[in-house]
């Protein structure tokens, strides 16, 4: 499993509507994309907003990203007019605990 974590940092008096338009925009996307395992938005008002991803693999991973997943934040349309700073996504692995 593929964690990946996309971190928005908002211009002031736009969270509410950022949030709204991407509560919405990534409610679709269990239905769009099979290798997505559970996701969910994470609030810090009035500035950041953090996407959480959880894939099955990374094919999976590449089939909603592309094949520069690593490195490239999937940005939806008229996304960057909220942001004060580009999209920071990072990925994670599980740990095994046994």
């Amino acid at each position: 499993m593929i964690v990946r974590i996309s971190e928005a940092r908002v211009r002031p008096g736009r969270f509410e509507s950022f949030r709204n338009m991407i509560t919405t925009a990534v409610r679709e996307f269990p239905a769009r994309y099979p290798g997505l395992v559970d996701h969910e938005v994470l609030l810090a008002p009035p500035e950041t907003l953090i996407y959480v991803s959880r894939w099955r693999s990374e094919d999976d991973l590449v089939g909603y990203a592309g094949e520069n997943w690593r490195d490239q934040p999937v940005i939806l349309p008229g996304e960057q007019e909220y942001l004060v700073a580009p999209l920071q996504v990072r990925h994670f692995t599980l740990a095994s605990l046994s």
